[in-house]
């Protein structure tokens, strides 16, 4: 059995400021060490079901955050920057399930410590088929294409609720209780690793009741800037068509070709966030 994890940071318990998960700064050794510990538990707990190959795609910012020889069965790593897939590199009909884990709250969503979807920076919605749209939301259109389940979510309270859209039987697991953007009630990372260690067993041995995403087509994807310069650089991409001043919509008949449409766009824009 073949699972692929991507891996945020946001939604791991003790994490609640930009501080904790920024290269460079002094708290992000600790937070890299309660990430990668949340992340073989999961992979522990996969094994004990049955689970015999990983692939972990750290997903965060940089996306260098987890050591390959930290990682628990013996978990075949990808990291690095301007992944064509981005978040959901390496992912592929070979795989029997999708964990999505330390995931995080959409932009506009309330008590959702550090929300955003992408990029803080630049994005202020997504809409995906007139839902507002996380990166859960937005990642499962490569988990559709590909016909892989998403078997399993961790994260706040918030980042369960929102991933329920597009895989409601997948094994849900909250670490902390938001209070606000940059606050956050956290379980003891030992009890949040026990949590996700059982959960993700069970998500595994429920592995028949699973399905992929039911993502109705054609499907409507738009996407809301912080200001209108944003969305006149997104028309640079084929395909994307400017519904307001600071709104695009993005067409594609492919989900996975829809996806990349949106990982260009992002990569884009960031040009133009203040630094």
């Amino acid at each position: 059995m073949k699972l692929y994890l991507s891996t945020d940071f946001e939604g791991t318990s003790g994490i609640f400021a930009w501080e904790q998960i920024i290269e460079g700064s002094a708290e992000y050794e600790q937070g890299r060490r309660l990430l990668t510990n949340e992340v073989n538990a999961i992979i522990n707990g996969a094994i004990e079901a049955g689970a015999t190959e990983f692939v972990v795609n750290d997903s965060h910012h940089h996306m260098r955050n987890l050591h390959p020889q930290d990682l628990r069965g013996h978990a075949t790593l990808i990291t690095g920057r301007h992944k064509a897939l981005y978040m959901m590199e390496g992912l592929d009909a070979s795989f029997d399930g999708i964990c999505f884990v330390s995931y995080h709250g959409s932009i506009g969503a309330e008590h959702a410590v550090l929300s955003h979807t992408y990029n803080p920076g630049a994005i202020w919605e997504v809409r995906i088929n007139g839902e507002v749209a996380g990166e859960s939301g937005i990642n499962a259109l490569v988990a559709a294409h590909y016909g892989v389940p998403i078997i399993f979510v961790s994260g706040d309270t918030v980042t369960a609720q929102e991933a329920q859209r597009i895989a409601p039987n997948a094994e849900k697991v909250v670490v902390k209780q938001s209070l606000g953007r940059f606050a956050a009630a956290n379980l003891h990372p030992t009890v949040a690793c026990e949590l996700l260690r059982a959960g993700a067993t069970r998500a595994v041995r429920n592995l028949d009741t699973m399905r992929p995403p039911e993502i109705r087509q054609p499907v409507s994807l738009y996407v809301t800037f912080l200001v209108a310069d944003m969305a006149e650089m997104a028309l640079w991409v084929h395909g994307v068509e400017r519904v307001g001043p600071r709104t695009v919509a993005l067409a594609s008949e492919n989900l996975l070709d829809l996806y990349r449409m949106f990982v260009t766009v992002v990569t884009l824009t960031r040009a133009l966030v203040d630094r």
